[in-house]
């Protein structure tokens, strides 16, 4: 597992926590690798009324499966307009954060959870 030391978690009013960035970032940066661990169809079923089903990532080319981000994965809020992008290495078994733009002092890390930059379909809530 890989975190950019100036990373952290706090609050965020009407969201949860969130992750933010105690220093400048620049565009591009590598700012997390961290492990998942990969449910079954089975299991992410079971997960559905859970707390546990807002914070999965769908698993696989079929997208039967889920997986838990370890780190501070799970944690990224949602945006439509994302300074972050996740991608997934199926073969390591893990995800990876990057930068999109350069990123202030102080400023919150978003990614898009539909898993595409510009897709801004519904999600399972309402976004704020």
């Amino acid at each position: 597992m890989k975190i950019k030391p100036s990373l952290y978690v706090k609050d965020v009013k009407g969201k949860g926590r969130g992750v933010f960035t105690s220093e400048p970032i620049p565009k591009g940066t590598k700012i997390e690798e961290s492990p998942v661990v990969v449910l079954s169809k089975k299991d992410t079923d079971k997960t559905d009324n859970t707390e546990l089903h807002n914070y999965l990532f769908v698993w696989g080319e079929r997208q039967v499966k889920t997986c838990v981000a370890l780190g501070y994965c799970s944690v990224y809020n949602h945006s439509y307009k994302p300074n972050c992008d996740h991608e997934v290495d199926f073969e390591k078994h893990s995800m990876i954060i990057r930068t999109l733009r350069d990123i202030k002092k102080g400023e919150e890390l978003l990614i898009n959870y539909n898993g595409e930059l510009k897709d801004d379909s519904p999600l399972w809530f309402k976004v704020k």
